[in-house]
């Protein structure tokens, strides 16, 4: 019997839809999971493509050709180490091992080092898109030895998603580097989200606006600058009618924000790192607060906010400076991720390309957007850029929504309605265009009370003060 060319462990809903796309594209495929019940499922779902359901991991493994290559899609943590473990007795020098799970990228660095002691390659690939991308076209991020990505190249670029007919995967560094990205796209979605969000709170709230309008606003953005994956389905959100109420659907959803962890990671990193991440950060935190509700019903009946009149102004204008606030905090949030990125690689000498970064993430992940071909060309006229913010592009785009973004917030302030977002987009921007700041006035009272010592602005060298005399 003629071997596999790849195998899949794990059928759960994304194992099983990755399978299904990579048959499509001429491959042939073994499965294998836990439980034989899910392999005699999806074998009647796959029934007549050249898909192998197996039962054990040694009749899984013997199904494969040489060198192996083998795609975990089980949860991230303990599962996939207890998976390699029962892999390892049956596998050889030269095999590669996938994990296509969001992994955290520590443990992937982790597991592609034990394992290249043993001779096996181990690929950490980041997948975004959820369970349509996965059966229609990813975006693929994948990290590890070159020279294995190399065998497996083909397979992702067959079935990774395609912008102007170019793959949206490429090879991204060494060890955990394709799950850091994931987990950076991740945290940029978050931001994305939260602005989204904060933006539709500002438009209900200040205006009035219901379902319908919402749509027609969201839609008519989704035609612009902000055409993006996550603006369209916002305006898709509004249409949805609640069958049960016959209200919008949006407004019986419970204000509880769920998460799997990965925005937190990515903020986590941040301060290993030493790198401000103020957008996504207060984005994981909304996320908390939001989780508090039972809590924060008891506040709003204790708590007093200010006291609002009726909006007078122009509502053309609001909208209009309501769009401009949430691309620049787009911005802000995108220049933040990438910097991240930027220290990331050079804290763990993975050589990242971030142009190539941008462009794998315009098609078939949650963050797709019709900008990331700017972030490209950023990066295309100064490979080394620092921050976007310093590009002539999206320096020119800030300068000129800058004060947009300033009347937003100071309206949700007077209004008391919460835009940690948008407020944090602000004090970002403000920060880092600031060439002094008042730190100097921290590191004196860190002097004074700890002895840690300061630098001076008129001569070299490391001071301290007896401040007590």
């Amino acid at each position: 019997m003629a071997k596999q060319q790849i195998g899949v462990i794990g059928l759960a809903v994304m194992g099983k839809n990755l399978a299904l796309n990579i048959e499509s594209k001429g491959y042939s495929v073994a499965v294998y999971n836990r439980s034989r019940e899910k392999t005699d499922e999806f074998l009647q779902e796959a029934k007549g493509k050249n898909i192998v359901g197996t039962y054990s991991i040694e009749e899984f493994v013997n199904a494969l050709e040489k060198p192996r290559k083998i795609l975990l899609m089980v949860k991230a943590g303990a599962p996939t180490d207890a998976t390699i473990e029962q892999l390892k007795p049956h596998l050889e020098k030269g095999d590669i091992v996938i994990d296509g799970g969001n992994t955290y990228f520590k443990d992937t660095q982790r597991r592609n080092k034990e394992l290249a002691e043993l001779g096996i390659h181990f690929i950490g690939t980041g997948v975004s898109g959820g369970e349509e991308g996965a059966l229609k076209g990813p975006s693929i991020m994948p990290g590890g030895q070159k020279e294995a990505h190399e065998l497996v190249r083909p397979i992702f670029e067959a079935i990774a998603a395609k912008v102007d007919g170019e793959p949206c995967t490429t090879y991204i560094g060494p060890d955990g580097a394709g799950h850091y990205v994931k987990m950076v796209h991740n945290g940029i979605e978050y931001g994305d989200m939260q602005l989204i969000a904060e933006a539709y709170f500002l438009l209900k709230h200040v205006l009035g606006m219901d379902a319908a309008e919402l749509h027609e606003v969201f839609a008519d953005w989704n035609k612009g600058e902000l055409n993006s994956y996550l603006i369209e389905i916002t305006a898709d959100i509004f249409t949805k009618i609640d069958e049960e109420t016959g209200k919008p659907l949006v407004d019986v959803i419970l204000d509880k924000a769920g998460q799997k962890g990965t925005g937190k990671w990515t903020s986590q990193n941040a301060l290993d790192l030493g790198v401000p991440l103020p957008i996504i950060t207060e984005s994981v935190f909304a996320r908390f607060l939001s989780a508090m509700k039972d809590e924060r019903v008891k506040a709003s009946k204790v708590l007093a906010g200010p006291a609002v009149k009726p909006f007078e102004g122009d509502r053309a204008h609001f909208i209009e400076a309501v769009r401009r606030a949430l691309y620049m905090s787009k911005i802000c949030s995108y220049a933040q991720g990438f910097a991240q990125m930027k220290a990331a690689s050079e804290e763990y000498n993975w050589n990242l390309r971030y142009g190539d970064i941008a462009m794998i993430f315009r098609g078939g992940c949650i963050i797709r957007a019709q900008f990331l071909q700017k972030i490209k060309e950023a990066y295309d006229r100064d490979p080394a850029l620092s921050n976007l913010l310093l590009d002539s592009y999206f320096k020119d785009i800030v300068e000129r929504y800058q004060d947009a973004l300033r009347e937003i917030v100071a309206t949700a302030a007077m209004r008391g309605i919460p835009v940690p977002g948008f407020a944090s987009a602000l004090a970002y921007y403000d920060s880092y265009r600031t060439a002094v700041l008042p730190a100097n006035l921290i590191q004196a009272q860190r002097d004074y009370f700890g002895a840690h010592t300061y630098e001076r602005v008129d001569k070299e060298g490391i001071f301290h003060t007896e401040w007590l005399k």
